[in-house]
């Protein structure tokens, strides 16, 4: 009886202990990611960015709007294949502590798992920057659904790549806003990591357009996913050749003669490289 006893007992305490420890951080993970938590000074922004009109147009027909981005899931590759959004001159940057990455709920298919990166030598590279979503918590905490990630060596993601991000802020900022679309191109015979073959692209690529009363312009960047020391300007090529390259057409909303304008006229001294 005494034996039956503190059997019972040390199955009690293991059981209470695993309880509370899976209360722990994933249950946190999923209420932050939750869409109740959007604070109610984002509701304004979560709504222009629904009514974005500047997407690219979608392979897929898998378009996922979330508060402040839209995505093109490509299930083929797990990944999606364009992520857009509206960046804007930030009126405030907060010091968001990392949440988990988490798989996005949204996409029909199904997002690939964070686990096919583990121990894959290759970075959880994000193409909505959380950098780029610090005005508030929900967009921050949003960037981590991996619907939003794709395969980068860390010396590319944490290199080059950072380095663009960073002077899409600085533009953002100069030019009070602009419209960001980026992802990576997508094609056969890529490598893959993971159980579920998620696809690891050579190139990534950017598509910018900025609009100031009433006057567009608009740069492309197409990044081989490597290590590199070049200056940001030798990475940027014709609109034209990056949608030759992914099948997509980017900001097919422009007006033809207004896009054909831009590719005849687009020149990257347009934009401030210093």
């Amino acid at each position: 009886m005494v034996n039956k006893s503190i059997i019972k007992i040390v199955c009690c305490l293991i059981f209470s202990t695993s309880l509370f420890s899976c209360k722990q951080v994933p249950n946190e993970e999923i209420d932050v990611h939750s869409k109740k938590n959007i604070d109610e000074n984002d509701v304004t922004a979560a709504n222009e960015n629904r009514n974005f009109d500047f997407l690219p147009t979608s392979t897929t027909n898998q378009i996922v709007k979330h508060a402040f981005y839209t995505l093109s899931y490509n299930e083929q590759y797990e990944q999606a294949e364009w992520v857009a959004y509206e960046l804007k001159k930030p009126n405030e940057s907060h010091d968001f502590k990392r949440p988990l990455f988490i798989e996005d709920n949204q996409v029909k298919t199904g997002s690939a798992d964070w686990r096919n990166y583990k121990k894959s030598g290759y970075d959880k590279g994000h193409l909505c920057p959380a950098g780029d979503m610090k005005f508030s918590k929900q967009a921050y905490f949003d960037t981590f659904l991996t619907s939003n990630i794709s395969p980068q060596k860390h010396e590319f993601n944490d290199g080059i790549w950072n380095t663009l991000e960073g002077k899409v802020r600085y533009w953002a900022a100069k030019y009070n806003g602009i419209y960001v679309v980026t992802g990576g191109v997508l094609n056969k015979n890529l490598k893959t990591i993971g159980k579920e073959s998620v696809a690891i692209p050579d190139y990534f690529y950017k598509v910018l357009l900025d609009e100031s009363n009433g006057k567009y312009k608009m740069i492309g960047f197409l990044v081989p996913a490597q290590d590199s020391n070049k200056p940001l300007y030798q990475f940027v090529v014709s609109v034209d050749e990056i949608e030759r390259l992914t099948g997509i057409d980017f900001y097919p909303k422009l007006d033809d003669k207004i896009e054909n304008q831009l590719e005849k006229n687009a020149d990257y001294k347009e934009w401030s490289f210093n």
